[in-house]
């Protein structure tokens, strides 16, 4: 059953405690251990709480959507009682614990999930990998050579390697599809104010959103549907979800969709290679194929330099807002070599941009939000990548020269979502002979993330991701461990025999892609 346990997705596991086959207990514990196995290869986790989650995991009630079914959480979401540090070295040198549950953590609490830990980021989320000065690299379940990505590397990596079925993240910029896309997995980024992000939070970071990360399309929605809803003090959200919720979009035909596809970028901005750009286009043979209407397509603004300069305009002034707080809170203000090198590239443009620039990034970023409004008025969905190339190395963007720079520019097909508000939902599409994940991106006009579940689930069904094992994965971690126990357990009849050999998996989608 433990074993079994990696390859569950949260579905199935709630499933477990609400037939009496396993107890929530007994769910953490075996988390405990997959964690315990498989995180010295990735280093995807900053902090454990198992005394805490075994306790909590008793006092779950078993009618809880999700009674007992392990969880991370972001290092950038409060969780009570635990550091609270952000992925700075900075503040972790003041041992700072957060004195309440973010909005979506106390939400996936109160649906009968148990947090195990939490995941890495990159210093305040400010960038595409999850590597910091507080905590190291996190890397690649698929190749470890590569990274996750971020700001949610730490939580897509966690579940890529089968630590945990889902896990919390949250998206600033592409930070739940850049990682999901990296890793292999379903990351959805809401529509803006569909999940509250508690009072004040959603007005200091710009367009970041709270979400989570998994590997099947029916945990994005079952998940989303018990976290989602306002709260006091937000200015206002999307409409209600359909009837039913996210969950009945799963397996239901959405009918013939207008679709259009983007695969290049401008010459500004990093070049769409080739296995990413022929992963959208046989997406889009797929959609075809399920009856949409499917066309090259796309809104002009998303493509103007203008996009992205405005979006960083606005979100360093947020990263000095947030080092300021800090610093009164903590009484004390970093010194030169305290913070990462990505946060000092950012304080340094939000220190120097005047008022009025940032008031035009602002007037900028309200035409692009009616621009994108008029092209979802003739088209449904917009398909692109998530990222112009395949998962960067290890190390990235200090390998490049003007890295730091390009670390904003790789955001063509994310950040102006979050601009916008509107949803976008990463899904796999191949691996690449080499074991590099592609992900492919789904847009939807404001508040239709109906569409985005259906279609998901559609190319679900086409190409199942599910069950493709990447070579760092709990389940081999303990075959590997029962084949070392049974060696020393028989060596004098094993004599000369070495414990099984674990190859690597690296399948590609069963489409033959």
């Amino acid at each position: 059953m433990r074993r079994a346990l990696a390859t569950m997705d949260a579905v199935a596991q709630a499933d477990l405690v609400r037939r009496g086959e396993a107890s929530p207990r007994e769910l953490v514990e075996a988390a405990i251990e997959r964690i315990e196995a498989t995180d010295p290869q990735i280093n995807a986790i900053t902090h454990r709480r198992y005394e805490q989650a075994i306790a909590e995991a008793g006092r779950i009630r078993e009618d809880a959507p999700f009674a007992g079914v392990p969880t991370l959480v972001k290092a950038l979401n409060d969780s009570e009682g635990d550091p609270a540090h952000y992925g700075s070295a900075w503040v972790a040198r003041h041992h700072r614990v957060a004195k309440e549950d973010a909005v979506i953590n106390r939400r996936l609490r109160a649906a009968g999930f148990v947090v195990v830990g939490q995941t890495s980021t990159p210093e305040f989320g400010l960038l595409s990998v999850s590597e910091s000065g507080v905590h190291g690299v996190t890397r690649n379940p698929w190749r470890t050579d590569l990274t996750s990505g971020g700001s949610s590397g730490g939580a897509s990596a966690s579940v890529a390697a089968g630590m945990v079925p889902v896990a919390q993240g949250g998206d600033g910029g592409g930070s739940i599809r850049m990682p999901a896309a990296f890793c292999h997995l379903v990351g959805l980024k809401p529509s803006l104010g569909r999940i509250s992000a508690g009072p004040g939070t959603s007005n200091r970071w710009g367009h970041s959103v709270p979400a989570v990360v998994t590997r099947s399309v029916r945990d994005t929605a079952a998940v989303l549907d018990a976290v989602s809803g306002g709260a006091p003090g937000d200015r206002g959200g999307p409409a209600p979800l359909p009837p039913g919720g996210l969950t009945a979009m799963v397996g239901r035909d959405p009918g013939r969709l207008r679709v259009g596809f983007l695969a290049r970028t401008p010459d500004h901005a990093p070049q769409v290679v080739r296995s990413v750009r022929e992963a959208v286009l046989d997406t889009a043979r797929i959609l075809e194929r399920l009856g949409h209407e499917v066309e090259e397509a796309h809104p002009e603004p998303m493509l103007d330099p203008m996009c992205l300069k405005a979006f960083f305009d606005a979100l360093s002034v947020t990263a000095v807002q947030t080092v300021e707080a800090l610093s009164a809170e903590l009484g004390e203000r970093p010194g030169p070599d305290d913070l990462d090198a990505v946060t000092r590239f950012w304080l340094r443009r939000g220190r120097e941009i005047t008022g009025l620039e940032l008031a035009d990034a602002f007037v900028w970023q309200e035409r692009l939000r009616a621009a994108m409004a008029d092209w979802w008025q003739e088209y449904d969905l917009l398909l692109s990548p998530v990222f112009a190339t395949t998962p960067k190395p290890v190390g990235w963007p200090w390998q490049e020269a003007d890295g730091l720079r390009k670390s904003v520019d790789v955001l063509t097909f994310t950040a102006p979502f979050n601009t916008t508000g509107q949803p976008a939902i990463a899904v796999p599409a191949t691996l690449t002979e080499s074991g590099e994940p592609i992900g492919i991106q789904l847009a939807a006009a404001y508040g239709r993330e109906d569409l985005l579940v259906a279609v998901a689930a559609q190319l679900e069904a086409e190409r199942p991701w599910a069950s493709l094992r990447p070579p760092v994965f709990a389940d081999q971690a303990d075959e590997a461990d029962q084949a070392d126990q049974a060696d020393q357990a028989d060596q004098a009849d094993q004599a000369g025999d070495g414990p099984e050999v674990m190859t690597p998996r690296l399948s590609r989608d069963r489409s033959g892609k």
